[in-house]
């Protein structure tokens, strides 16, 4: 019997979109409707594909609602699916464990959700599909889950849903541990997994897979985003086609600049880049991030003149599209090694600010700044951004203006900062 199905994780309906709202509003107001925007592109391709069913493997919310309207938006699109006879299986993970969601709406007739007690099968018998999965009953899900999943049904499809960070990936707290090891014991056809946002097919032998997240939501979740379509055919996974859904983008773009020895030089390298990102981005609104390389003679003028550089910049954004935003420059730059000008009265600048940082009275003054700083931003801003990237991003300016000034002998070279 030939069948597909369509593999979701990761909706987080309603997250606020990071880095955006106090920059640029009308941006921010796209991104936020990405979210729902991209779970209803999902729904679409379900009934397109004509898919047999849909999973969801944790994290259909954020947290829980501010109001009912976020559960009214999830039941509302999946009773489209239930309308014509296409179920739909999920799992709740650590964003939407049991104990973190206060408000409830009833889910439509084809929706299945599976207990937090224990592991439990439910089963598709015209299908012959065994579905065997868990939810969070709390955040915090540090127990290995898998070796109490009901064993593998004999001569059916077995298909496990999974909220786990598996053994471990950069950037992902720690839930559910297991071992591929542990997934294979099951000897289940397909593991349908959830919690880590970029898409990955960890094996084959049987299907082990992450779809990432539907829709990201800051600068470290860059690139396409969506689901994953499974085909199944005699009972084994035959092929699998991502399911590009995001509606709003992020992007992060490392440009070498180091032949550019102007301002206006760096600017004509710059404009092409973002007419690259923008198109790859295939009009859909783009929040980018550009980092500025190599070893340049413009080096001292962009560290200098951070706020011109970052209008330039921008404006050439706009000259490629309304709906392209910087969110940040970050320069990574140096200038050309040159012999040590001992007119200057050191012969080494960058040795003179060596180790600045980990002086103590330097570190003591430097995170009042950092409080000072996060006091004043927006509460959802300040929930996502990390004192400590803030600060990286601010010793590293202050770093290069302080050179820029040293290698002229400390006149003035004007000041600003590109992020």
């Amino acid at each position: 019997m030939r069948f597909r199905f369509v593999h979701a994780a990761d909706l987080h309906l309603d997250s606020p979109m990071h880095g955006l709202t106090a920059r640029q509003p009308e941006l921010a107001a796209l991104f936020a409707r990405a979210t729902r925007e991209a779970f209803e592109a999902l729904i679409d391709e379900v009934l397109a594909r004509e898919a047999a069913f849909l999973v969801i493997s944790g994290d259909v919310y954020d947290g829980d609602w501010r109001d009912y309207h976020t559960g009214l938006f999830f039941a509302g699109q999946l009773a489209r699916l239930s309308r014509v006879g296409i179920p739909t299986f999920l799992i709740q993970g650590n964003h939407d464990a049991e104990s973190q969601i206060s408000r409830k709406v009833t889910l439509p007739p084809q929706v299945h959700l599976f207990g937090t007690r224990k592991a439990e099968t439910l089963e598709l018998p015209e299908l012959k599909v065994a579905l065997h999965g868990r939810s969070f009953a709390e955040r915090s899900m540090s127990d290995n889950i898998v070796r109490d999943y009901p064993p593998a049904r004999p001569g059916w499809f077995n298909l496990g849903l999974l909220h786990t960070s598996l053994d471990g990936r950069a950037g992902h707290a720690s839930y559910a541990p297991c071992t591929l090891a542990d997934l294979k014991a099951r000897n289940y056809d397909y593991w349908a997994l959830g919690h880590i946002h970029a898409a990955e097919i960890v094996a084959t032998d049987p299907h082990v897979v992450f779809p990432g997240n539907l829709q990201g939501r800051h600068v470290r979740e860059a690139g396409p985003k969506g689901a994953m379509l499974v085909e199944v055919d005699d009972g084994a996974v035959v092929a699998l086609t991502p399911l590009v859904l995001d509606k709003a983008r992020w992007a992060h773009r490392r440009l070498a600049i180091g032949e550019a020895a102007t301002l206006a030089e760096v600017l004509a390298r710059v404009e092409p880049a973002l007419r690259e990102e923008s198109a790859a981005a295939q009009e859909r609104p783009l929040a980018l991030r550009l980092t500025l390389t190599g070893e340049t003679s413009a080096h001292d003028v962009l560290a200098a003149n951070g706020q011109h550089l970052r209008a330039e910049i921008q404006a050439a954004a706009d000259r490629v599209s309304e709906r392209l935003y910087v969110e940040r420059i970050e320069l990574s730059t140096s200038p050309p090694r040159t012999a040590p000008d001992e007119t200057l009265g050191f012969a080494d600048p960058e040795g003179l600010l060596a180790g600045l940082e980990a002086e103590p009275a330097f570190e003591q003054a430097f995170a009042g700044i950092i409080e000072e700083i996060l006091a004043k931003l927006p509460d959802e801003v300040r929930q996502a951004v990390r004192g400590e990237e803030i600060g990286a991003s601010l010793v590293e300016e202050a770093r290069a203006l302080a050179l820029a000034r040293l290698r002229r002998g400390g006149s003035d070279a004007g000041s600003g900062e590109a992020a």
